[in-house]
């Protein structure tokens, strides 16, 4: 009786669910997508559900965790990794404009002076660059979102003040 009620519950906040994949991915089939491995992933662990708590909580949880994981595998993905002895090309795009000598300077220039930054200002930045939304890197580094907000901004300020002779 438990599954059947289950069942009936899920059934239920599938076309909320719709609209919420929606929101997250901006597109059709990509929102069908994850609804249908949201449900079937819910499937999977009923037996972790507890009864009487807020069922559509938990499964917008579970779909937000998805898509989260999934969002983070993309850009894994997509991060180019060079094997080359030149470090200041590591986790660079390959059409990131830095072919040219001056370039690549520049570019070993913003690594030494964002690797020059306190701890607290680098590691946001960094995860920004790398591709992270301000709410996901406040919730890692379980900060305030206006914290977050504001080191990467001040880094950003503090690199156009020491590159501006390079531009």
């Amino acid at each position: 009786m438990k599954s059947l009620s289950f069942r009936k519950d899920l059934i239920g906040v599938q076309e909320e669910l719709l609209r919420f994949a929606y929101k997250l991915t901006a597109n059709r089939e990509e929102a069908n997508d994850l609804l249908q491995e949201t449900s079937l992933k819910a499937l999977d662990n009923e037996e972790k559900y507890v009864p009487d708590t807020n069922f559509k909580g938990w499964m917008y949880t579970i779909m937000r965790n998805i898509f989260i994981n999934n969002y983070r595998k993309v850009v894994r993905d997509q991060t180019f990794v060079d094997q080359t002895d030149n470090y200041y090309h590591l986790n660079m795009p390959q059409d990131s404009g830095f072919e040219s000598t001056e370039g690549a300077y520049d570019l070993k220039e913003m690594h030494r002076i964002v690797n020059a930054l306190p701890r607290e200002y680098k590691i946001p930045f960094s995860m920004h660059v790398s591709g992270f939304k301000y709410r996901e890197i406040a919730e890692k580094l379980g900060l305030p979102l206006g914290t977050v907000k504001s080191r990467i901004f001040f880094t950003r300020q503090r690199l156009q003040r020491e590159l501006k002779d390079f531009v």
